[in-house]
């Protein structure tokens, strides 16, 4: 078991290291509240745990030069995001930078067993290509809301047969080491938090599109999860009365007029309505249509695509307006598979918030693409395990 650290201190220079790459033990001062003395004490603790390792000797100040500090270089962390249809599998050193990353398809709706069989294969894969030997630590999203002090899946919609599942037991026990379960898009927002485009902000939104929709919420730098861990499950706010069915089993939510699914759908009756020829080409040639099909279209100029892309965005500007007036945030981010619809869904969806938000929370406001893509999940994963074992145990 890898060490942990022993007090705030430690952990505080411990994530300093991570975020911030080696450091002089003068530059450590600077970003801490101790004492010269109390700090030699508390970076030769880490030492001796194995943690952090002398980097070579830093640049002069005046005096004797010391040696730079750094992260264990051989600590490695796991980073898995299940989607509804994909797995990311990644592998991170101590920085967080990717060394190893794989996706493939999978249906989340086969269950448990299934999808971690096939999580497994990866890292097995990821193993053999020599990024790692083991693992220090592994995060893991899922599609639904997480009981996150038990790493459980809660009454996810789109998710039968994981209700209550021992994602962290059952993982933990066939990777050996510590695991650490969250909704995939708190972990989204944590990677563009982590080295995306929310780096310098600690109030944001990260809303992700894709077969569902979901937000995760970041309060002074911490995602907020709510009491039951189901903060930010907005695709089944209501935005038509008693429109629509939804999986959820309720009418009107956001979810069921768009993210993947919905978006899918209604591009295959426009298709076979005869309401769009290009539609119905890519439909002939696929066999089924998803977004980047429509994306396709859209970029052909056909204007029932276009149509689903605007009206689509508006939706989501809709309820994410009520929200920025809610909430105030500093930054939106928005990912999610959908996104590659690109600026016609952007421009949709900044169009309705800007008009329905007041001036004062939308005045300064940037609503912007996430710069990770695929990626961000899995870094968003590495982070949380990271953070579990740079706390004081």
């Amino acid at each position: 078991m890898t060490a942990r650290p022993a007090n705030a201190h430690q952990a505080r220079l411990l994530r300093l290291l991570r975020d911030g790459g080696p450091r002089s033990r003068a530059e450590l001062g600077d970003r801490v509240d101790l004492s010269r003395s109390k700090l030699a004490v508390e970076v030769d603790r880490l030492l001796e745990t194995g943690l952090v390792v002398a980097d070579g000797l830093a640049a002069s100040r005046g005096g004797r030069r010391s040696h730079n500090i750094r992260l264990a270089p051989g600590l490695r962390f796991l980073g898995v995001d299940i989607g509804a249809t994909s797995i990311d599998v990644a592998v991170t050193n101590p920085e967080l930078e990717i060394l190893g990353h794989l996706n493939q398809p999978m249906d989340v709706r086969e269950g448990p067993v299934a999808v971690f069989d096939q999580v497994l294969a990866m890292v097995a894969k990821l193993r053999d290509s020599g990024v790692a030997e083991g693992f220090d630590g592994a995060g893991i999203g899922v599609p639904g809301p997480v009981r996150f002090p038990e790493g459980v899946p809660v009454a996810p919609p789109i998710m039968p047969g994981w209700d209550g599942f021992p994602v962290r037991e059952a993982l933990s026990q066939e990777l050996g080491c510590p695991v650490m379960v969250d909704n995939d898009v708190n972990l989204m927002a944590m990677g563009e938090m982590q080295a995306g485009v929310a780096r310098s902000v600690r109030d944001f939104f990260c809303v992700k599109i894709g077969t569902g929709i979901g937000c995760g919420i970041v309060v002074g730098g911490d995602v907020h999860r709510g009491t039951t861990g189901s903060a930010g499950d907005i695709g089944h706010i209501q935005v038509e009365p008693d429109g629509r069915q939804c999986a959820c089993g309720n009418r009107g939510c956001l979810e069921a007029y768009f993210g993947g699914a919905a978006l899918a759908r209604d591009a295959e009756a426009a298709a076979r309505e005869g309401r769009s020829p290009e539609l119905a080409r890519l439909l002939e040639d696929n066999g089924r249509l998803g977004a980047a099909d429509i994306a396709t279209a859209a970029s052909a100029g056909d204007g029932t695509s276009l149509d689903l892309i605007r009206d689509g965005g508006a939706r989501v500007g809709q309820v994410i307006a009520g929200l920025v007036s809610f909430f105030n945030p500093g930054l939106v981010v928005i990912g999610g598979g959908v996104t590659g619809l690109g600026h016609t869904l952007l421009a949709s969806l900044r169009t309705q918030v800007y008009r329905q938000s007041l001036p004062l929370a939308t005045g300064n406001l940037p609503i912007v693409l996430g710069e990770l893509g695929q990626v961000a999940g899995v870094t968003g994963a590495a982070r949380l395990t990271s953070d579990h074992l740079f706390s004081p145990a």
